[in-house]
């Protein structure tokens, strides 16, 4: 049961931030950190936990997951209850979901709609970007509402999916100008949609039916030319901007030499790209529509360059793009899944699980590889995001004065994933059967404790949405 003292005392952890590492107590009280030091003195209406050999690391920080989104005939199959509890255990403690202006509505009815729905079920903290799909002058005018009275102060746009989500160069150009100037930014899928759809269909027209297809028919080329394109409008705009799920070196050449020549430009790319490359694509057999994810995977030698933009912070943040379908039709009641597409692969819904996983899998191929320092694992995965989308120092550290959003972390302990095992209403995982080093012990959200080994202690709707400001990290 949690407990009803009224402040918690962690002894004795290794406190990493993303710019500090170091042994001391933490101590929480009324839901913020309220003191950092050595051998802290306590009464007894506080709670002490020893976390001797553990790591005391803020509260993950994933910007990019998809929680209840209407995909074509489809929906993601993680509702905000079980999409958080599974975040929760894995160590995030806020999420940046979406809310999707339809055809029919404005940003502020998609953000109010979105919220209905999260607030009576969300576990952890959570944000929310609009997807901007239509501008005009009203558009502009909610969109700075937004940003002003609502806390919202990013939006997502396609270069992709067109007659579906794909916006124009011309609006993308408005929504830069307006919002770069407001503080704010916007957040792009960068591929060229209008050629990839031929290429889809000439595929199909030829038999290529299966859903290895997915990935010959979307090439690294085309997300570079619209990376290029996107930095472009930025730079005209002198707005910044930021690349959701970077996967190729393609794109990533563009980001490297416009942040040299001082365009503000940032990115993310997620632990698929890191873990899985497209030798998963070299066969007909329909289990490939779990990989089938936008961009898909790409070659072992893209993984190079992600990694070395990730250790000189040409990529800033590691998202999970958490996006999930079940691969079994029916799977708890979820219809037109990942089986939809078993006779055309474009049918097959974009996207891959991965929210509990993400902190523990980028710490083994990650930190126990030496790929990041465990200051660097901190910054991409809670500081920079929070950062970036107007969180920080709210979220993603450990100071005096945060929100006590904090993870006790085992570097020695050793775990082998299962599906069945994770939280997620989503029937698999990309990491079935792979054994991981480190593990989650403890959650708190804001000082609260909500997940205690394999127990949850927390509880729908405590989660709470948290405004945004300006962007924080230039």
């Amino acid at each position: 049961m949690p407990s009803t003292r009224s402040a918690t005392l962690i002894r004795n952890g290794r406190v990493i931030t993303a710019s500090d590492d170091y042994v001391a107590d933490v101590l929480m009280r009324d839901g913020v950190i309220h003191t950092i030091g050595h051998a802290l003195e306590v009464g007894g209406d506080v709670l002490v936990i020893d976390a001797t050999g553990l790591y005391v690391l803020p509260g993950g920080v994933d910007t990019h997951v998809h929680l209840e989104n209407v995909i074509g005939p489809t929906v993601t199959c993680d509702t905000f209850a079980s999409g958080t509890k599974a975040a929760a255990f894995g160590g995030t403690t806020t999420v940046v979901d979406f809310a999707l202006q339809t055809a029919t509505d404005s940003p502020l009815g998609a953000i109010a709609r979105t919220q209905r729905s999260a607030e009576s079920q969300v576990a952890v903290d959570y944000s929310l970007h609009v997807i901007v799909t239509r501008v005009d002058a009203q558009v502009l005018q909610d969109v700075r509402h937004a940003m002003h009275h609502e806390g919202v102060t990013s939006f997502k746009m396609f270069m992709a999916y067109p007659g579906v989500m794909m916006a124009d160069d011309a609006s993308i150009f408005r929504m830069l100008r307006q919002v770069g100037a407001d503080g704010g930014m916007v957040a792009l899928h960068a591929e060229n949609g209008t050629v990839i759809d031929l290429l889809i269909q000439e595929a199909l027209e030829a038999g290529h039916t299966s859903p290895r297809y997915h990935a010959l028919t979307r090439p690294a080329i085309l997300e570079g030319e619209a990376t290029h394109r996107g930095i472009r409008l930025a730079e005209l705009a002198q707005a910044p901007i930021y690349f959701v799920h970077v996967s190729s070196n393609e794109a990533l050449k563009h980001i490297v030499t416009a942040r040299a020549e001082g365009i503000p430009v940032f990115a993310e790319t997620c632990p698929h790209y890191l873990l899985f490359d497209d030798s998963v694509y070299q066969s007909d057999d329909l289990e490939i529509a779990k990989y089938v994810m936008t961009p898909p995977l790409r070659s072992a030698d893209n993984q190079k360059h992600l990694w070395r933009a990730l250790r000189y912070d040409d990529l800033q943040v590691i998202a999970t793009d958490h996006c999930p379908f079940c691969m079994k039709e029916g799977h708890l009641g979820y219809r037109l899944q990942k089986m939809r597409g078993k006779d055309d692969f474009s049918q097959i819904p974009n996207g891959a699980p991965g929210i509990e996983t993400r902190l523990v899998s980028l710490f083994d191929i990650g930190v126990m590889q030496g790929k990041l320092s465990l200051n660097r694992f901190v910054e991409l995965t809670a500081t920079t995001p929070a950062k970036l989308f107007g969180l920080f120092p709210k979220k993603g550290t450990i100071a005096v004065g945060s929100d006590a959003d904090v993870v006790l972390f085992d570097p020695n302990a050793s775990q082998t994933i299962h599906a069945e095992h994770l939280h997620s209403h989503c029937d698999y995982t990309l990491l079935e059967g792979r054994t991981l080093r480190g593990r989650v012990e403890k959650v708190f959200l804001r000082g609260q404790l909500i997940v205690d080994g394999p127990q949850w202690l927390g509880r729908a709707s405590m989660g709470r949405f948290v405004p945004r400001g300006e962007v924080r990290a230039f």
